[in-house]
C-alpha cells in the first residue's frame, strides 16, 4: 500500500525576518514545515527549535532563488522527498535603494530573479499539485510599494507591482479550482532587510524607511495579521492600520504625483 505523502507548508525566506515569524506562528498551530533559505546552518538549527518547542515535523532545503536554476531545484527535492506542500509562502525578497544608475546592475538583475521569477516559477510548478487535489494555499509577500512608482527604490516596488498584479490575476484563475490565494502586503517592519538592501543612515531617512523615525511593525506583529488573513479566508490583505489608511488615500492620488512627492522629498533630504 502506498504510503501518503507528508503535508508541509512551506516558506520561503525562512530564516530570518517575517518569514521566521510566519514560522513560528504556523509552527504554533501545528503545521508541519518546510523552509527555504539560502544558510544551511541557520536553518537546520531553526528546524531543530521548532520541533522541540511544537512537536511537529520540520524539514529544510538550503537554496539560494536569486539564481535562475534553483526554483526547479528545489520542486525536484520536494517530490523526491515524498512532500505534499499544502500551502505555499513566497516570502523570500530583497530590496534596493538610491540613483537607479548607481545600483550595480547584476544586483538589480538578481532582485528581479528573486522577487519576480523564482516566485513565478515556484507558483507555477507547485499550483497544478493543488488545483488537481481541488485543495491549497498560496500566499504572495508584496508590500506597501506595490502600490506606487518609487523613485530611488524603482526596481524593488516596480517588482512589487509584479507581485500584486501576478497574484490578483491567479487568484480568479484559482477561484473554480479550490485553491485559496492571498495577496498580503507588509509596510516598513523592523528586520534586516534595510541593511540587505544598501539602505541605511541618510539613505533610509530620505526614503522614509528609518526604524527609529518611521511607523513600522515588528515581523511578529506581520506574521500574527497574516495568520488573521488566512482565517478569514482574505483574497487581499495589508498590515497595519496606519498602512491600510495611506493606501486608501493613494488609491485617490494619481501615480505620477506620488512619485514626484517622493523624488523631491529624497532629494531634499
Amino acid at each position: 500500500m502506498k504510503n501518503e505523502h507528508m503535508k508541509v507548508t512551506m516558506i520561503t525566506g525562512a530564516s530570518g525576518g517575517i518569514g521566521k515569524a510566519i514560522a513560528d506562528q504556523l509552527a504554533g498551530r501545528k503545521h508541519d514545515l518546510l523552509l527555504i533559505a539560502r544558510n544551511e546552518e541557520t536553518l537546520q538549527e531553526q528546524c531543530k527549535l521548532l520541533m522541540q518547542r511544537h512537536g511537529i515535523s520540520a524539514h529544510y532545503i538550503a537554496a539560494d532563488l536569486s539564481a535562475p536554476e534553483t526554483a526547479l531545484r528545489v520542486f525536484t527535492e520536494v517530490t523526491l522527498r515524498g512532500l505534499e506542500v499544502e500551502m505555499l509562502i513566497n516570502n523570500a525578497g530583497i530590496g534596493s535603494g538610491g540613483d537607479f544608475t548607481a545600483i550595480s546592475l547584476q544586483s538589480e538583475l538578481n532582485l528581479i530573479q528573486l522577487n519576480i521569477s523564482s516566485l513565478v516559477a515556484l507558483t507555477h510548478l507547485f499550483l497544478p499539485q493543488m488545483q488537481s487535489r481541488r485543495n491549497g494555499t498560496l500566499v504572495n509577500i508584496a508590500s506597501m510599494t506595490a502600490f506606487m512608482p518609487v523613485p530611488y527604490m524603482a526596481v524593488y516596488a516596480a517588482s512589487k507591482a509584479f507581485v500584486r498584479s501576478f497574484t490578483q490575476a491567479i487568484t480568479e484563475e484559482c477561484k473554480p479550482k479550490g485553491v485559496c490565494v492571498l495577496l498580503f502586503s507588509p509596510g516598513l517592519t523592523r528586520t534586516n532587510f534595510n541593511a540587505s538592501a544598501g539602505i541605511e543612515g541618510e539613505k533610509a531617512l530620505r526614503l522614509r524607511s528609518n526604524h527609529s523615525q518611521a511607523a513600522s511593525q515588528t515581523p511578529e506583529q506581520v506574521a500574527v495579521e497574516l495568520i488573521k488573513a488566512l482565517d478569514e479566508q482574505r483574497n487581499f490583505a495589508i498590515s497595519g492600520r496606519r498602512n491600510r489608511i495611506r493606501a486608501k488615500l493613494m488609491a485617490l492620488l494619481p501615480s505620477s504625483m506620488i512619485a514626484r512627492n517622493i523624488a523631491s522629498a529624497y532629494r531634499k533630504g
